[in-house]
């Protein structure tokens, strides 16, 4: 019996090392890509599987990362004016229908009509920060006063947008009477543990990875708006655990914060899903500068995974999901540079037959360190042509991929705008049909079908 224990112990002991062995390999690799320079920690099953830190501190490359290193999280830090506004209702100092006009009455009187619960859902109608002439928050409050009227009508529709996260900490400020940095810092920071965590950093703070470029130009440390935590991976963990064990705020707070308003939106903690008082998953991604994180949470496998980049080449789903993938014993495939960034080294290239030409080179030259393998790759690139109404050009390398990638129905669907675009409804026709009988589900392509055939 107890041999028996033993080699299970040790069976698992291996598995487990080889996990850890496959994630380091894969994330060493593109770290020599240029795809990965950060902070990471896996945890599986209530173990820590993996944790590393991969590259530089800053642009000069002269100071390795440390696990104790800090970084910014982007959108990932709204989750604590988020949970802080869930603190203060159960504590009974402010209720989610509450509206603005309530604590800030001097503003003009779209206020009346926002409640704090349309802030925490992206559903205010509040426009954009402008972050052209937004350099604090002085200058946000000036551009909300003289605002006279909202993008839409509050609760009807849908946008993202950071004066949402603005208003939400001047609320807390104003119920609390305490800066935002310090209200987090001293109340859902360092009373659970969270000792190292610090909200806007300035440059002269030790221990903050500074994010840069590829070309070496590191970022200077700013905010248009206050209010932005950052965290190394002991710290980030500690508050994963808070949320996913409801240390903080009770489960019905988190599910009013973690249910987005429709599927595919954000909320307050992103987006997540629960079962009764359990919470199944929680996913979070923020970009600030260079700077870009991503925090899986996995509730029956007691999984958490974090991941902490100063030099953001947005593949940090791409590098999440590859870990699972090892984590559940699932193929995977090698990180592989991004064709769509090498290409906007070139700003030479400047129509589709370029785009072309530079793709099936660098095909031939570099075939297994950029990815070929993704029909989004021209696509996302077609787009970007598209968006600048260069119509002809995204038509010629929508064609080659669909050459390339003949049973997407995504790839027809594309090619099927461009021509659209362009004022030929015959061609636009046939190749919306030829996705939507590759892919029956895109109703999109159903009406668009019907309008072109009246």
């Amino acid at each position: 019996m107890l041999f028996f224990t033993i080699l299970l112990i040790t069976s698992t002991a291996v598995a487990q090392q080889t996990k850890a062995e496959k994630i380091k390999a894969y994330l060493e690799h593109a770290n020599q890509l240029g795809l990965f320079n950060g902070n990471l920690l896996v945890v599986d099953h209530g173990e820590v599987v993996y944790k590393a830190a991969i590259g530089y501190a800053d642009a000069s490359k002269q100071t390795p990362l440390t696990t104790a290193y800090r970084f910014h999280m982007g959108s990932i830090a709204k989750e604590f004016d988020a949970v802080g506004l869930m603190v203060l209702q159960e504590q009974g100092k402010l209720s989610l229908d509450d509206k603005v006009s309530k604590f800030f009455p001097e503003l003009p009187d779209w206020a009346g009509k926002i409640s704090i619960k349309n802030l925490l859902q992206y559903t205010s109608g509040l426009p954009e920060v402008k972050y052209q002439t937004v350099h604090g928050d002085a200058d946000n409050w000036k551009d909300l006063k003289a605002l006279q009227q909202l993008d839409f009508e509050p609760g009807s529709k849908y946008a993202y947008n950071n004066n949402n996260t603005f208003m939400r900490r001047q609320i807390i400020e104003k119920v609390t009477g305490m800066p935002i940095k310090n209200f987090i810092e001293q109340k859902l920071l360092k009373p659970y543990g969270i000792n190292n965590g610090i909200v806007d950093p300035t440059d002269a703070d030790t221990l903050i990875a500074k994010s840069f470029n590829d070309q070496g130009k590191q970022d200077v440390l700013e905010y248009p708006i206050m209010g932005w935590t950052c965290l190394n991976l002991d710290d980030f963990y500690t508050w994963a655990q808070c949320l996913q064990k409801f240390s903080i705020i009770n489960p019905t707070s988190t599910r009013d914060i973690i249910t987005p308003v429709e599927p595919g939106k954000q909320s307050g903690l992103g987006t997540g899903s629960m079962n009764g008082n359990q919470l199944i998953r929680h996913v979070h991604d923020g970009i600030a500068m260079r700077y870009q994180a991503l925090e899986v949470t996995d509730g029956p496998k007691n999984r958490t995974i974090i991941l902490l980049t100063n030099n953001r080449h947005d593949n940090v789903y791409e590098l999440g999901n590859t870990i699972e993938a090892i984590l559940d014993d699932k193929p995977y495939r090698q990180a592989m540079r991004s064709v769509a960034e090498e290409l906007q080294k070139h700003p030479d290239i400047n129509s589709g037959s370029q785009v072309l030409s530079f793709y099936q080179n660098l095909k031939a030259q570099k075939p297994g360190e950029y990815d070929f393998t993704n029909e989004n790759t021209l696509n996302e690139i077609g787009y970007s042509y598209l968006s600048r109404n260069q119509v002809t050009d995204a038509i010629t390398i929508f064609e080659y991929n669909v050459k390339l990638f003949p049973k997407s129905g995504n790839v027809y669907d594309s090619l099927g705008e461009a021509f659209n675009k362009h004022g030929d409804k015959k061609n636009a026709l046939l190749n919306y049909k030829k996705s939507l009988k590759l892919d029956p589900g895109n109703t999109e392509a159903k009406d668009i079908i019907a309008k072109l055939e009246q």
